[in-house]
């Protein structure tokens, strides 16, 4: 299995795709695919990395992928033992090259404006998610009207990007794999020290070399993606009332308790108690 373009295993003459995942993880492996992807977490939390920025998911949370968009997950195993994520899967020509370029159908352009960047809902989720629901024992008839109704719903809600800067040119199977091995040292090893060298070792580059791929392609520094890596997790520790602020710090890879609050309240706005407190 190729890790960049990943390929949607699709069934004959089948033009929407419904997809069940159940596990203790999601698909762990940076990826793109043609594909947009309409997402809905029945059970599971923990963070996905699109484009360029870092997000929390959490069940009952809508997520929106746009085409070739390159993402991962990453589940958090500490709180749930199984996910469960259901999925459609569908292009601009899944129903006919001109489909969607219907007078009738014109509105739902926007979706396709839209998923270029990402989304996750922020209203109107418990609608969408019911509509979810009936897609397992729908047939395909009745799964493309809950299609178009999950479309309908999602033009009324409010939809938050989930990036800000998406790299123009999309991967090869070599530049994929080399980001994939990126992304996935970094999931893992964010709580430890991590040095320019170690993970330039990891993308076979010098330390400038990598500098400057990274940068293009994230429009960030590696260490910036880095903290916002650290913060993400920090922010689901913190719902944990039995965990110190100290504890959490340590548990996210900062050395000392001043620089995490520094580094938290330049991301989030806020301090890690007063995120607490507001969770």
């Amino acid at each position: 299995m190729k890790v960049l373009p990943f390929k949607i295993p699709k069934l004959k003459d089948v033009s929407l795709i419904y997809q069940e995942d159940k596990g203790k993880i999601l698909y762990d492996k940076l990826h793109q695919h043609e594909e947009i992807q309409l997402c809905a977490i029945v059970k599971g939390e923990g963070s996905i990395v699109v484009g360029d920025s870092i997000n929390e998911y959490k069940s009952g949370d809508i997520l929106i992928i746009g085409s070739n968009l390159p993402h991962v997950f990453k589940s958090d195993t500490s709180t749930w033992k199984t996910t469960f994520m259901q999925t459609l899967f569908f292009t601009k020509t899944s129903f006919g090259e001109h489909f969607f370029e219907l007078g009738d159908f014109k509105e739902i352009q926007q979706i396709f404006t839209m998923s270029a960047s990402g989304g996750i809902l922020t209203s109107n989720k418990n609608v969408v998610l019911e509509l979810f629901q009936q897609l397992k024992k729908a047939s395909n008839l009745q799964r493309f009207i809950l299609f178009l109704t999950i479309i309908r719903e999602l033009l009324k809600a409010d939809i938050q990007p989930l990036s800000t800067f998406i790299y123009p040119k999309k991967y090869s199977d070599n530049e994929g794999k080399r980001m994939s091995n990126i992304m996935e040292f970094t999931m893992n090893n964010y709580q430890k020290e991590i040095s320019l060298h170690s993970i330039a070792e990891i993308s076979y580059m010098t330390p400038n070399a990598f500098c400057r791929y990274f940068k293009q392609r994230t429009n960030k520094t590696y260490f910036q993606f880095l903290i916002e890596v650290r913060i993400e997790n920090a922010c689901r520790l913190l719902k944990n009332k039995d965990l110190l602020i100290t504890e959490i710090s340590e548990k996210s890879g900062f050395k000392n308790i001043s620089n995490f609050n520094r580094k938290f309240k330049e991301n989030k706005g806020i301090t890690p108690s007063n995120y607490r407190s507001l969770h």
